[in-house]
């Protein structure tokens, strides 16, 4: 998610600094812009000149205190918020005091985030969906304490991007994702109690609801951990068993097979074709 907010930004015509652990993290991050840069050209999206300036546009590094002079920062991390929040412990002492912050959670509270933060007044939610670069919609969620000037400039910097932008009440998993993670979930559950298999399951929503992917397939896609982490918000935030995460997903993710970024998940895909595995 972070190379494609970076890829997005970039193309756009601003300087992106992007940041991560490590040094190999982030060579696999710029790997992956140019590659998919790569595939624009060849579909003549892009100019290699655009790309060539698009490229010299991005700057990458490991320090957080090289975003001292970022007018906006976006954490990207895993849907973690003992993670995200040690992010904004750590960009309290870096961050310049008319910067923005915004985070890329997809069903963290906003609110709570924003309390960590060095000045909530400039922090909301920022969700890019995946694959950021064509992708067409961003949600925006304000938590209690945003300004009005912080929604407003976020708005049109996203806006100015070219993508259309969905606003969220500050409530467990936004919009998105409250309606299709839970269906993801619905589907491992007709797996579980076998209603049907995993090719049955994804061509009846692919052949029946017109879904460009099957419910099992696109978690694999999402990854079953970010999954089952979306389906333990909703159901710590509402308290209420249809949110509970399905057994089946659990054993997936506690097995590792938590799907493309991994190898397996409900595919196998370490062959030539994506396989069953179940």
């Amino acid at each position: 998610m972070g190379s494609g907010i970076a890829q997005l930004f970039i193309t756009n015509g601003y300087e992106v600094i992007l940041n991560d652990l490590s040094d190999q993290n982030l060579a696999l991050g710029v790997e992956g812009i140019e590659a998919r840069l790569r595939k624009e050209l060849e579909r003549g999206e892009i100019s290699a000149a655009e790309i060539k300036d698009s490229l010299g546009r991005l700057a990458a590094t490991t320090s957080l205190s090289e975003l001292s002079d970022c007018q906006f920062v976006i954490e990207a991390a895993t849907e973690s918020e003992k993670t995200k929040q040690s992010i904004f412990e750590s960009l309290r002492q870096v961050l310049r005091s008319d910067a923005y912050l915004a985070s890329n959670t997809s069903s963290l509270s906003i609110t709570r985030l924003a309390s960590i933060t060095p000045c909530p007044e400039r922090f909301m939610g920022v969700h890019f969906m995946n694959p950021v670069p064509k992708m067409h919609l961003v949600e925006l969620i304000r938590g209690i304490a945003t300004s009005e000037e912080t929604f407003h400039t976020l708005k049109l910097l996203v806006e100015g991007t070219g993508k259309k932008t969905a606003v969220s009440e500050d409530y467990p998993a936004f919009i998105v994702n409250r309606v299709l993670i839970p269906m993801i979930n619905e589907a491992v559950y007709a797996l579980y109690e076998g209603v049907g298999s995993v090719i049955s399951i994804d061509n009846s929503m692919k052949l029946g609801a017109n879904h460009p992917m099957g419910p099992l397939e696109l978690g694999d896609f999402i990854g079953l951990d970010t999954c089952l982490a979306i389906m333990n918000v909703l159901h710590e935030g509402f308290a209420d068993t249809k949110y509970r995460p399905c057994p089946l997903l659990v054993k997936y993710v506690e097995a590792g097979w938590v799907g493309r970024k991994s190898g397996r998940g409900f595919y196998d895909y370490r062959g030539d074709q994506p396989v069953p595995t179940r």
